[in-house]
């Protein structure tokens, strides 16, 4: 890595999102002491924090603040008190505006089950023992974004709700890259979901990624799959996958069906990538896959794993620390090994803990990594 330090712009957001980020200070703390990696944090507010300050849920300066980093280590945001305004000052709109400003098309997210919490699965250990995927999420396109759209009242005085499944060439194009660039270094194996026995969108999706595999990417296994029939088989089966690339819709719905697989939303980050730049980076956000729990705010107990996790995503995939990344993932995988559990993933016979001690048990296995 070049001797300029790395630009972050960190985002804690609402309710348990200060607590889990001060968990990854920590982190690059210790990762400053003893890797000899330089960071330039940057801080700002979003979400309902934004809005008690400014009125707003993200400003354009935190926007801008975004282009300029590396990358964006995102917490969460969602407020009650917040419920009564309108929806364009809903502290969600902080993340759908940096997605789309940012142009951030491809949502990657893991769903891997650690060892120690095989029995936290509601399915069976045999089932899910080893599971490691990694669902490509298509995240500006498709029927949450095609026109047209809107509520219409029809002659007869009903009503007529309209949504629009929308892709082009390009837009499948470079969510399948993505995809077929991280099978490369997994397993070697992507398969693409989509209906195209029901959607035309769905036919020209499977028809664009079977010829960019046969252009570029001939030498990764490609299989398809309809959505109803992936939605089986990772209940059935969910090991025969190793990456999953689809569109937003069905990606949003498999997601979270695979996210439950390993048993809490507490332990799963993600990333969304935007476009590779000619300097060879590309803008990027990182967020745990939980929400900001309000009602466990403050109380210290929440799970700063996902947080911590996705920080990991982080040093892998936008400042290409490949051994720092490793030493997070194997330094929670051991603490998993020895007992500790937040509340979100206590099991009997297990020791309770709360978020600081969490994080401060990470990085002691860190120190013993380093050694």
């Amino acid at each position: 890595m070049s001797a300029q330090p790395a630009k972050l712009l960190v985002l804690p957001g609402d309710g348990i999102g200060p607590e889990v980020m001060r968990e990854v200070g920590r982190v690059i703390s210790w990762l400053e002491k003893n890797r000899g990696i330089a960071f330039e944090i940057t801080e700002d507010l979003v979400g309902g924090a934004s809005l008690a300050e400014y009125g707003e849920p993200i400003r354009n300066e935190v926007i801008e603040k975004a282009r300029a980093a590396d990358a964006v280590l995102f917490g969460s945001v969602g407020d009650p008190r917040w419920g009564h305004v309108g929806f364009e000052k809903r502290p969600e709109v902080a993340i759908l505006k940096l997605r789309q400003e940012l142009e951030l098309f491809a949502n990657l997210r893991p769903a891997k089950v650690f060892d120690a919490l095989v029995d936290a699965s509601t399915l069976k250990p045999e089932v899910v023992r080893g599971l490691d995927i990694m669902i490509v999420r298509e995240t500006v396109g498709g029927i949450y974004f095609g026109d047209p759209r809107g509520i219409e009242t029809l002659p007869d005085g009903t009503r007529r709700g309209i949504n629009t499944e929308v892709y082009t060439t390009p837009e499948i194009e470079r969510v399948a890259r993505v995809a077929f660039e991280m099978a490369r270094k997994r397993s070697g194996h992507v398969c693409s979901v989509e209906k195209c026995n029901v959607m035309e969108s769905g036919l020209l999706w499977k028809e664009v990624v079977t010829d960019l595999h046969a252009r570029e990417f001939s030498d990764v296994k490609l299989t398809h799959m309809l959505a109803d029939n992936c939605a089986m088989q990772l209940v059935r089966n969910p090991r025969q996958f190793d990456v999953i690339v689809t569109g937003n819709l069905f990606g949003d719905i498999l997601s979270d069906l695979a996210s439950m697989l390993t048993g809490s939303l507490g332990m799963l980050p993600s990333a969304t990538l935007g476009a590779v730049r000619a300097d060879g980076k590309c803008a990027a956000l990182y967020e745990p896959i939980h929400g900001s729990a309000p009602d466990i705010a403050g109380q210290g107990i929440a799970n700063p794993i996902a947080q911590i996790l996705s920080f990991a995503m982080l040093l892998r995939y936008s400042l290409n620390l490949q051994d720092e990344a490793k030493m997070v993932e194997e330094a929670v995988s051991r603490v998993l090994e020895s007992g500790l559990r937040t509340a979100d993933i206590m099991s009997e016979g297990m020791a309770r803990v709360g978020t600081s001690v969490m994080g401060e048990a990470i990085v002691r296995e860190l120190d013993k990594l380093q050694k």
